[in-house]
């Protein structure tokens, strides 16, 4: 049986990176979409071909805010992986904790680019590639949330958590409406993660562990867990779900 074939955006770091050498472990065959970051995206490629032999694991470079660029993603992804049966849109960004009447419309712009237009753009494509409707085979794809929003993150960054709140949407209404087609599409929400993604924010995470009722960050690995399982056959009867993975937060 041939093995899955998987893209991963924002995989150079953070739950990406944790998510990509989770499926290597389990198999896949990894395409890792990055921004900027070329050197940690190839560092991660150079640890999971040699941690895993004979597995091709290769490197894109998209914003994934702009169509132009995720249209040559997978362009390169089908031309040296071949045709897609996993997507994980991880790509995200946060940006300076603010009251939203102190925020101005360029960040909004950008953080909804990236967190929703990108999101959108790399469904649409995944579809076009797994769907019976367009000769696929069928696929998962799995939307990372957060628990943002739900909790609205009032005081510092509500634009992010509205950025989420749509991702909720989008999973739950592309789940129902391909699911004929053979694709699932579920969705994870974390809760604070001990990544780096918090580090231009001004948001101490750390200092935030007290209030979660597990007393704890999460850790990439146990998201990526949740987003292994929602890939795999063993969630073959669930769609459109978001799975809190929050500390109980």
């Amino acid at each position: 049986m041939a093995p899955p074939i998987t893209l991963i955006t924002g995989a150079g770091r953070g739950i990406g990176a944790g998510t990509a050498r989770l499926l290597a472990a389990r198999g896949h065959e990894l395409a890792l979409g990055y921004a900027r970051d070329g050197a940690a995206a190839e560092a991660l490629a150079a640890e999971l071909r040699t941690a895993h032999p004979g597995r091709r694991v290769i490197c894109l470079q998209a914003d994934v805010a702009d169509e132009g660029q995720v249209l040559a993603m997978f362009a390169r992804l089908d031309a040296e992986l071949g045709r897609l049966t996993g997507l994980v849109n991880n790509a995200g960004i946060v940006a300076p904790a603010q009251r939203l009447d102190q925020m101005e419309l360029a960040r909004w712009q950008r953080l909804f680019g990236v967190n929703v237009i990108g999101t959108l753009l790399c469904c649409r494509e995944a579809v076009k590639r797994m769907s019976t409707r367009h000769g696929g085979a069928g696929g998962a794809i799995v939307n990372l949330s957060s628990r943002a929003a739900q909790l609205g993150s009032p005081g510092v960054y509500v634009d992010y958590a509205a950025s989420k709140g749509a991702i909720d949407s989008l999973t739950v209404g592309l789940a129902r409406e391909v699911i004929a087609e053979g694709v699932r599409v579920n969705g994870v929400r974390p809760g604070i993660i001990d990544t780096e993604i918090h580090g231009g924010s001004g948001v101490d995470a750390h200092g935030a562990a007290a209030g979660i009722p597990i007393q704890r960050l999460g850790r990439a690995d146990e998201i990526a867990e949740a987003i292994a399982w929602l890939l795999s056959d063993a969630a073959s009867y669930t769609v459109g779900t978001l799975l809190d993975v929050a500390g109980g937060r």
